[in-house]
């Protein structure tokens, strides 16, 4: 069976969304997301203008970094590149990684799309990457994403306190985790059991 070339490779699918490889394609939409402001406030980047040779740089830095999965996050059901997810500072050793996620198009947050996402790639680095512990950090002002981080069932651990400047006043900085055994939504591991048993 031969596979649409319309369609991006998709590495997990949800209900509403599904995430696929980066794309050298879709190089011009990443870089018209990181310089945007209302989007980059809740990054580590916020503020950042990369030119389009920088975020060339960053793609290929991106695809051949070894210890990070860095995925589009795609809407369905028509495909619709909405963002990006990664797993960085991936440790083997001690079954461990660093979440981000972007939602570059405005109208896709606050849709439930970013919460399916992170379920997603949660999913994927307990059952594909065999990982215990996946954390991020963000930042008080940021409430739709920690709703969202919430939802996937991540919780609050500490805080750096007042160590983010937005909007004139300072923010205390979040961390929060999720282990393997807090995780019970998986859809891969469904999927790779069903395979292993036909």
């Amino acid at each position: 069976m031969t596979r649409d070339a319309a369609q991006p490779i998709i590495i997990i699918a949800g209900e509403r969304v599904a995430l696929g490889p980066l794309r050298r394609d879709l190089i011009p939409l990443y870089h018209a997301w990181i310089c945007n402001l209302e989007t980059t406030q809740y990054l580590s980047e916020a503020g950042s203008a990369p030119t389009l040779d920088e975020e060339i740089d960053w793609y290929d830095r991106e695809i051949r970094t070894q210890n990070q999965q860095t995925f589009t996050i795609y809407a369905l059901p028509d495909h619709q590149p909405i963002g990006t997810i990664n797993l960085h500072q991936v440790n083997q050793k001690h079954r461990k990684a660093n979440l981000g996620i972007m939602i570059g198009e405005p109208d896709m947050r606050g849709s439930g799309h970013g919460t399916e996402a992170i379920e997603l790639i949660v999913d994927y680095g307990f059952n594909a990457l065999n990982l215990n512990s996946i954390w991020l950090a963000t930042h008080e002002f940021n409430t739709a994403g920690r709703r969202a981080y919430a939802k996937a069932g991540f919780t609050e651990v500490g805080r750096r306190r007042k160590c983010r400047f937005h909007a004139g006043r300072y923010w205390d900085e979040i961390h929060m985790d999720i282990l393997a055994s807090e995780f019970t939504r998986s859809r891969l591991k469904e999927r790779l059991m069903a395979h292993v048993e036909r």
